[in-house]
């Protein structure tokens, strides 16, 4: 899909550096996944200490 951008080009430049990617568009690319990754993470995280996991790590890993 083509889009019209207006970025801050030091911003841009700074992203590209720090992700060794070489593209504009594959910077971009990574940032919406990683964003999109933040989301996901930050939805699993309400969940914590709702579920009461009873689980004996030995017997999972087969130890005597």
């Amino acid at each position: 899909m083509r889009t019209t951008l207006d970025l801050p080009e030091n911003l841009l430049d700074e992203a590209m550096k720090i992700t060794s990617t070489s593209t504009k568009t594959g910077v971009i690319v990574k940032a919406l996944e990683e964003l999109v990754r933040k989301s996901k993470i930050n939805d699993i995280k309400k969940y914590k200490g709702k579920f009461d996991l009873d689980i004996n790590l030995d017997a999972l890993r087969d130890r005597r």
